[in-house]
């Protein structure tokens, strides 16, 4: 069967793998679409410290359930539209006896420390197999992305009394908007483009800020009643993104960290204890996200159209991740189609 590699920095390629059958415990599915993520653009240009090379990319997953191996539970049937929590857990590590799995200290996410799904089949336990029957496979793409921002707010403990705000509005910044405005909160939109802070208001976001032209101090400070933003959420990972959120959260506010920032980011640390901060990591999320963003799709209200910005086949998906390195803020997910 055909599967998409990354063999080498800047090296992507269709290639031929095994076809398996499900194992005990085991469903075997039938992908349909799969997204190429953030982190599939740096092991292709080789900036992604936690890949294990060649790999085979993907874990943003729409696909519908081929065949059940014996041990399977009778609430997952062939021909059920799935998606797939792509993260492992070794049951051991603090983390887990802590019942924080999504942070497990030995965790394989697929298609970074282990091989993805970026193939027509594949074979996976049946408890990393979450059904979305009221969606399309093409939508069931965008729910893992999503999951990552919902669960961010919930590290965050928003509530609808809070001013947040999310500093970047790619895939991930725009869950934790959607789910803030769930939530109730005011949320605070900040990117350097225009079209996604235009999306991210369509999504939730009762303000935007472009930090690239507009003085982001002055404008909070406007939004806030000078106080600054309860909540902080960080979805970029860079110097810049970092030292915002600790400036510009309001005494004693919460800061939720997402991206991973490429070099080393210094702080003025006396901020963390004058403002008695709360500075929280978000890793991942847990299957309660991945519910809640099916069930928020589900309303049929999220324009998913504008959240894909191309859909390729295999054949495509080398021209398409070169283009996107060219360009990558103009991108929000590139979907690539197994459906044929």
């Amino acid at each position: 069967m055909k599967a998409i590699k990354i063999t080498a920095e800047r090296r992507l390629e269709v290639v031929d793998v095994e076809d398996q059958e499900p194992g005990f415990g085991e469903v075997k599915l039938r992908l349909k679409y799969v997204g190429f993520c953030g982190s599939d653009l740096s092991t292709y240009l080789g900036k992604n410290p936690m890949v294990r090379m060649p790999v085979i990319p993907g874990h943003e997953v729409g696909a519908v359930i081929e065949r059940v191996g014996e041990g399977v539970p009778c609430t997952l049937q062939p021909g059920m539209v799935v998606t797939v929590n792509p993260y492992t857990n070794c049951g051991r590590c603090a983390s887990c006896r802590n019942g924080r799995a999504n942070a497990c200290q030995h965790n394989e996410t697929l298609g970074v420390q282990r091989n993805g799904a970026m193939r027509e089949t594949i074979c996976l336990p049946w408890n990393k197999v979450i059904p979305a029957l009221d969606l399309s496979p093409e939508e069931c793409a965008l729910v893992e992305p999503m999951s990552v921002g919902f669960h961010a707010v919930n590290r965050g403990q928003v509530t609808d009394s809070d001013i947040v705000m999310v500093i970047g509005c790619g895939m991930v910044g725009i869950g934790a908007i959607v789910r803030s405005s769930l939530r109730g909160a005011t949320v605070v939109a900040a990117d350097i483009d225009d079209e996604k802070l235009a999306l991210a208001r369509e999504m939730g976001a009762s303000h935007v800020i472009n930090t690239r032209t507009e003085d982001v101090h002055a404008r909070l400070l406007e939004l806030t009643e000078g106080f600054g933003p309860d909540v902080v959420i960080e979805a970029v990972g860079s110097v810049p993104t970092y030292q915002m959120a600790i400036d510009e959260v309001d005494f004693t506010g919460r800061v939720v960290c997402i991206g991973y920032a490429k070099s080393e980011v210094s702080f003025a640390t006396k901020l963390f204890v004058q403002k008695e901060l709360d500075i929280r990591g978000s890793r991942n999320a847990v299957p309660g996200d991945f519910r809640a963003v099916i069930r928020y799709m589900e309303r049929g209200t999220c324009p998913t159209d504008k959240l894909v910005s191309r859909v390729v086949p295999p054949e495509g998906a080398a021209e398409a991740m070169q283009a996107w390195s060219e360009q990558p803020g103009r991108v929000f997910r590139i979907l690539v189609n197994f459906n044929r």
